[in-house]
């Protein structure tokens, strides 16, 4: 290969990973919308068939889309009146084109609908993530629960 094919070999190379990272920052968001506005279709759209949704204590490990369904509605939802998902600190790794990995903080901010104060709750995931078909989506997802802790006298109300 002369010089002009490697570099514009490179160069296709280094705009497919910048295309690929900005997949994957937006399954990172969209679990958050999907989730907060209560938008099925949405979060079940980021994970793979084949995924694997590791809540950890005290909610559980969730397995295809089935568990995502069973987790959202069965689990999550009904616990929750209420939340506000941010995520910061997201790390891309690349293994090779198609696979790569990530990890990010979120802070959530929510009510649950045993309780009328404010919750936070602080956590890491760590995914791993998949090209198929070139569609980026989310294989495994980990959850590593820091706090969750309720917020005395504190609601979320809406501005008057």
């Amino acid at each position: 290969m002369n010089d002009n094919a490697q570099q514009i070999t490179a160069l296709l190379a280094r705009v497919d990973e910048l295309e690929s990272r900005m997949a994957i920052r937006d399954l990172v968001s969209d679990y958050c919308h999907g989730f907060d506005k209560r938008d099925y279709d949405r979060f079940l759209a980021i994970w793979w068939e084949d995924c694997v949704w590791d809540i950890g204590p005290p909610f559980g490990r969730f397995e295809g889309h089935p568990g995502i369904h069973e987790a959202i509605y069965d689990v999550l939802w009904p616990a929750w009146q209420e939340s506000h998902h941010l995520t910061t600190n997201l790390v891309i790794r690349f293994s090779d084109p198609d696979n790569a990995s990530s990890i990010c903080d979120v802070d959530c901010t929510g009510t649950l609908t045993s309780a009328e104060d404010c919750h936070i709750v602080g956590a890491t995931y760590s995914d791993v993530l998949q090209r198929r078909a070139g569609q980026w989506k989310i294989h495994q997802r980990n959850v590593q629960i820091h706090y969750f802790n309720p917020v005395a006298g504190t609601r979320l109300v809406a501005p008057a």
